[in-house]
């Protein structure tokens, strides 16, 4: 859930200066390791009660980013403001800032009980506060009955919840968690997406969610920032994002590949690798064109007809991927399983309106 910012919470200024809204602001974070530049200018915010995703290939800038907010790296220029107030040379336990690393850092030697107690005996919480907020962070995460158990004897999940609710407990102001969910297979990861999103809500809790896996950051996010190579290419909320990618990088990215190249033809007709297609805009100047496989069906109901060769189908449960080679050109595409598809080797038609169905990036 995201609040809306309130006019006591704002503090607007003046010039070519941003409005900082309650909650983080980063602003113009540059970061290099030697020679080599991990974050380039990189600003953004997050509002009170948010989820917001860090998207991005591995070395892109992500856990540095989350470094230096939590204070565990200076920046070599920049700010990181929370509530107004530059952190700058505000210490990490001062900082109340919760962060949660893939590999959990549960500790072996202690009870479970133990485990989520420990930053609250850290914080100085008595003997009765600290019961009550363990079997509280324990109802929470829907193991409340296990507070004596041995961590080592705990599963996958349950280790996940664990290692949460100790994050939890202190009652951080933001909640940092950098591939939390790495380490889970498929069927594990997408339960406890669930379950975390409700929490998080249901605790109105601010949260950075660091991941490179698309369907991840989209599950839990309310807006998603795209980095590469220590620049953003792109904010929105995951529909946002995936309906309209800023570019070619973000395109491939969210596993959208079907892109080719295009030129203008005659009017109100490009053309590409696929051969001539109607688009009623037109196009200034060459360009790359995606095709949104979300857009086509097979058959020729739609206002443009394209004909092909099924290459492979490859069934995945409620979907079948198949390929389909056009031309020179391999598509990829993902039909429902009740679609009648031809034997790879034989001859298929798909249909598509252009206007909704293609995207056109101007790059350089």
């Amino acid at each position: 859930m995201i609040l809306p910012p309130d006019a006591s919470t704002q503090n607007i200024r003046t010039g070519m200066e941003r409005v900082i809204l309650q909650g983080l602001d980063l602003n113009n974070i540059h970061k290099s390791f030697g020679e080599k530049k991990v974050l380039a200018g990189v600003s953004f915010e997050v509002r009170h009660g948010e989820i917001l995703a860090l998207l991005g290939p591995s070395g892109c800038g992500k856990s540095t980013l989350l470094s230096i907010i939590a204070g565990l790296l200076e920046a070599d220029s920049g700010q990181v403001i929370w509530n107004s107030s530059s952190l700058e040379n505000v210490p990490p336990y001062q900082r109340r800032f919760g962060l949660m690393f893939q590999d959990l850092a549960l500790f072996p030697h202690l009870s479970v009980e133990k485990n989520i107690a420990f930053g609250l005996e850290m914080d100085g919480w008595g003997e009765t506060g600290i019961e009550n907020r363990v079997q509280e962070m324990l109802e929470l995460i829907n193991l409340p009955a296990e507070k004596i158990r041995d961590v080592s004897t705990l599963s996958g999940g349950e280790k996940q919840r664990i290692a949460l609710a100790r994050t939890l407990a202190p009652m951080p102001e933001l909640l940092m968690l950098d591939e939390p969910l790495g380490a889970t297979d498929r069927t594990l990861r997408e339960a406890l997406l669930l379950d975390l999103r409700l929490i998080l809500e249901k605790l109105d809790q601010t949260v950075i969610y660091v991941t490179h896996d698309q369907e991840e950051a989209f599950a839990i996010a309310d807006r998603v920032v795209i980095l590469e190579a220590g620049n953003i290419r792109q904010i929105g909320t995951p529909r946002e994002v995936y309906q309209h990618p800023s570019s070619t990088f973000v395109a491939r990215f969210l596993g959208l590949h079907n892109l080719f190249k295009a030129e203008p033809s005659a009017q109100h007709i490009i053309h590409t690798d696929l051969g001539e297609i109607p688009f009623p805009s037109g196009l200034k100047k060459p360009a790359v064109v995606l095709l949104r496989p979300d857009s086509v069906q097979t058959g020729t109901t739609g206002p443009v007809t394209l004909e092909g060769e099924l290459t492979a189908c490859s069934f995945r449960g409620s979907i079948c991927r198949t390929t389909i080679r056009i031309n020179k050109q391999t598509l990829l595409f993902d039909f429902p399983i009740s679609t009648d598809l031809p034997d790879p080797g034989n001859r298929i038609q798909i249909s598509f309106n252009p206007s909704t169905a293609l995207q056109v990036f101007y790059e350089d």
